[in-house]
This record gives structure tokens, C-alpha cells and sequence, in this order.
């Protein structure tokens, strides 16, 4: 479990930094714009390793398996989409936040015991990944998309991790005070 929490944690503050990061370069397709867009899929590439290699043989697994490649294919997407401009972005991102969410939502339930516990806050980003994915399907098909509903996106996403992170440190404690 301790390394499950030292994943979320990392991986939700990353996330919360990159949020940082990207509200100061979203309004231009800029190289700095690109190199992030593309680097954050790899965060869940390098986060889904981790986690992977630490959760053999549980149902978990397949789909940790699955998001790593599906986060791979979604940096190399969004690369591509940058050529296209803002809309294409959003549209690749949403199919990216739609898929994963889902995967991140049935790894939850799946992940759901004794000791791990609820994992309401992975249930809930995984959820809000679905309909904030969504609905970049519209912004896209708008007249003015604009990235900067990503950089929210993605520092919500970054705070349920953390909360999870939370969420894993408290059971944890909580445990060692029982047995003890």
C-alpha cells in the first residue's frame, strides 16, 4: 500500500504542477504548449508502469495494462492534433479523458476492499474524466475551442490523487494503530 500511495501522491502533484505549467502557455500553440500536451499522457505512461509492476496478478492489473498503452497512444495523438490547432486537441484529449476515466473508474470499484477502502476519489475523477472528456467534444466543435479547460482538468484530476494519496496515509494509520 505504501507504494500505491507514494504513486497517487506523486502522480497527483505532477499533475498539479503540469496544471501550473500549462495555464501559463495554453493561448498559443507554442512549443512549450506541444512539449506539455504530449508530457502529460507520459506522466499516466510512467504512473500505470509503476503501479503495474507493483499490482501483479489482481483484477486491477489488465486495466493499468491497458491505460499505459492508451495514454502512449494518446501523447503521439496529441502531438499530432497540435498541428491541427485547438479543436483537434480537445478532441483527441477528449477521447483520451472519455477512455481512460472509464478504465480509471472499473480500476477503482476493482481496487474497492478492506485495504485499500473506498476509493471515492478515484471513483469520482474517473467519473469526471467521462463527462469532462465529454465535453470537449462540444468545446471542439465550437467556434473559439480553447485549451484552458484542460489546465482545470487537469489540476482536479491531480487533486483526487492526492486525496486518494490522503485517503491510503489515513487508512494506513488508522490499521497501525489497531493492530498495535
Amino acid at each position: 500500500m505504501s507504494v500505491l500511495l507514494r504513486i497517487y501522491l506523486v502522480r497527483g502533484l505532477v499533475a498539479i504542477a503540469w496544471a501550473v505549467g500549462f495555464s501559463a502557455v495554453h493561448d498559443s500553440m507554442s512549443a512549450a504548449s506541444v512539449v506539455l500536451l504530449v508530457a502529460y499522457p507520459l506522466i499516466d505512461v510512467v504512473a500505470s508502469l509503476l503501479d503495474v509492476r507493483e499490482d501483479p496478478g489482481t483484477p486491477a492489473r489488465t486495466l493499468q495494462v491497458f491505460n499505459t498503452a492508451l495514454s502512449a497512444l494518446a501523447a503521439v495523438a496529441l502531438g499530432l492534433a497540435a498541428a491541427g490547432g485547438d479543436a483537434a486537441v480537445l478532441f483527441a484529449f477528449g477521447v483520451w479523458a472519455v477512455v481512460s476515466g472509464v478504465a480509471q473508474f472499473t480500476v477503482a470499484v476493482r481496487r474497492r476492499g478492506p485495504e485499500l477502502g473506498l476509493q471515492w476519489p478515484m471513483l469520482i475523477a474517473g467519473a469526471l474524466s467521462v463527462i469532462a472528456g465529454s465535453t470537449y467534444f462540444v468545446q471542439a466543435a465550437g467556434e473559439n475551442p480553447s485549451l484552458a479547460p484542460l489546465v482545470t482538468y487537469t489540476a482536479a484530476g491531480g487533486t483526487f490523487f492526492v486525496l486518494q494519496a490522503a485517503a491510503l496515509a489515513w487508512r494506513r494509520r488508522r490499521t497501525r494503530h489497531v493492530t498495535a
